[in-house]
């Protein structure tokens, strides 16, 4: 495998970060046993902060980010992946320490793969990329748990975002009744699109609350964590439980003890970055299973390259709905 591919590459010098499209060679990808093409990729808010430098996202310099990817091998040492094979990655540090999907070309060790389900190809994978496998995890977590559709409302915090919007699609589909919580009225249609029953406005969780409210939620998929996560948990019914898997607000968690001790409820972390590769297989399995994918394209926006650093910031100011799918094939 010879010639050269366009990549994006970040890289720090003097503390001033610098982002460039750049020709590059198979030579200078990293270490691993699958060579793959990457179709597509696409822009998370993790991958916002690492393109801005708003957060120490990336740990080496230069980096190509990019979190996840889909593609198709074209070249293999690793016993369950052959040439031609569709394979689709998400995480892993790829685009933190390990080059990542924002180039033609990717090498990986092969057990951060899994094998793309036939019902999906590399773009619908990719619209819904880390979010969308996100979303799958908390609503596996939330099953898991024994909340069931029966059991009463269930909110999405950062609803009109990527991961949001899956988790919406899917609840909505498993028969789950789901409210909406943004920042963003002027989505209330596009989100009832996807199976809200209600949207209601994110300022009612986005300050500090008591320690404990009125039961209103079975569950809960919580993407934005502090003071939202805090209220949601403060509202939850007896025996309910929140799937948390997000920090857009803040890290901290200004929370009280009592839902926990009076209520019995649990919170659930999901992480989509080191899960096992078997949670992963199941979770891109029930995304074949249960996701609509009839309502992708309603929930996604394709750029390229060349739009990532734009993008990047209005990720980050919450511009973006739904899911941004970068066409890497050029």
């Amino acid at each position: 495998m010879s010639g050269t591919f366009q990549a994006l590459v970040v890289d720090k010098q003097d503390d001033k970060q610098t982002v460039e499209i750049k020709a590059l060679s198979t030579d200078d990808l990293m270490a691993g046993d699958v060579t793959v093409r990457v179709d597509y990729s696409t822009l998370n808010y993790k991958d916002g902060l690492a393109i801005t430098g708003k957060s120490p996202v990336i740990r080496k310099f230069p980096l190509i980010p990019g979190i996840d990817f889909a593609g198709t091998v074209e070249q293999s040492s690793h016993d369950d992946f052959k040439t031609g094979d569709k394979v689709v990655l998400n995480g892993w540090g790829v685009g933190e320490k390990h080059h990542g999907g924002f180039a033609q070309m990717a090498r990986v060790p092969g057990d951060w793969l899994i094998r793309l389900p036939d019902t999906f190809d590399t773009q619908q994978a990719m619209a819904i990329g880390t979010a969308g496998y996100t979303a799958m995890l908390c609503v596996m977590r939330l099953q898991e748990h024994g909340i069931n559709a029966e059991d009463g409302e269930i909110i999405v915090t950062g609803a009109a975002g990527g991961v949001g919007s899956v988790a919406i699609a899917l609840l909505a589909r498993l028969g789950y009744t789901v409210v909406a919580s943004t920042g963003r009225m002027n989505e209330i249609d596009y989100l009832k699109s996807l199976g809200a029953s209600r949207v209601i406005d994110r300022n009612e969780f986005s300050e500090q609350g008591r320690p404990i409210g009125k039961e209103q939620w079975a569950g809960a998929v919580d993407t934005v964590g502090s003071h939202t996560l805090a209220n949601v948990l403060a509202q939850i019914k007896y025996g309910g439980a929140v799937a948390a898997c997000g920090l857009a607000q803040g890290m901290d968690l200004p929370a009280s003890v009592a839902p926990f001790i009076l209520r019995g409820i649990d919170l659930l972390g999901v992480d989509s970055v080191m899960a096992p590769k078997v949670r992963r297989e199941q979770a891109w399995q029930r995304l074949a299973q249960d996701l609509d994918i009839n309502l992708l394209e309603n929930m996604t926006t394709t750029i390229s390259l060349s739009d990532i650093s734009v993008y990047a910031e209005k990720i980050l100011a919450g511009e973006i709905r739904g899911r941004t799918v970068v066409d890497i094939r050029g």
